[in-house]
């Protein structure tokens, strides 16, 4: 199809489009009961129509295709509000509670160190199955040795850095040991809100 007939095409779908709008707006005010959200899902289904235009197919039911694209838009917003919390006077986030993570560039700093001590063969089998993902029977194979050997380079990799990172257990990782101490000497009424 030449160029002036695509544009042609694409103007005769836009000006279909634009033609249900009032429908849609009558949809949308019927699942939301409120002319503002109503305009709002209205747009959000015109937006994802005319991102994913291409994949509508000519001489299908474009009325359909485009209530089906405002009935899913619904119901995600309609689910995504309910895992939110309504917290207009901030009650609900004055009981939330984060570690700060203020000192998360140094513990990377330090593992960067720790890292760079393992010997060679074990800090590339620990980046290959730790960090890229590979299994140990792809990077047994990368590396031309037995599976046996990548699992005890990892597991000696794996102890060393725990070891130069001083880490004894899962108890060793999170919050700073001060930070817990101060909480429990708090007192419970601290963590429950």
């Amino acid at each position: 199809m030449t160029s002036e007939g695509s544009q042609m095409t694409r103007d005769r779908w836009r000006d279909a489009v634009v033609a249900m709008i009032p429908a849609l707006r009558a949809f949308g005010w019927s699942l939301t009961h409120n002319g503002s959200d109503a305009d709002d899902l209205v747009q959000d289904t015109l937006i994802k129509a005319w991102a994913n235009r291409d994949k509508f197919e000519p001489g299908t039911n474009l009325r359909a295709w485009l209530f089906t694209i405002l009935r899913n838009t619904y119901y995600s917003l309609y689910r995504k509000r309910g895992r939110e919390v309504q917290d207009s006077d901030g009650t609900y986030a004055d009981r939330l509670a984060t570690h700060g993570n203020q000192e998360s560039h140094l513990d990377l700093a330090d593992f960067r160190k720790a890292l760079a001590k393992l010997p060679e063969e074990q800090r590339e089998v620990l980046i290959m199955v730790g960090a890229t993902g590979l299994s140990y029977e792809e990077t047994a194979e990368i590396c031309g040795v037995a599976i046996g050997t990548i699992k005890s380079r990892v597991n000696r990799a794996r102890s060393k850095l725990a070891e130069l990172l001083s880490i004894g257990g899962v108890d060793d990782l999170g919050p700073d040991h001060r930070i817990t101490a101060a909480v429990q000497r708090a007192g419970p009424e601290i963590v429950s809100g």
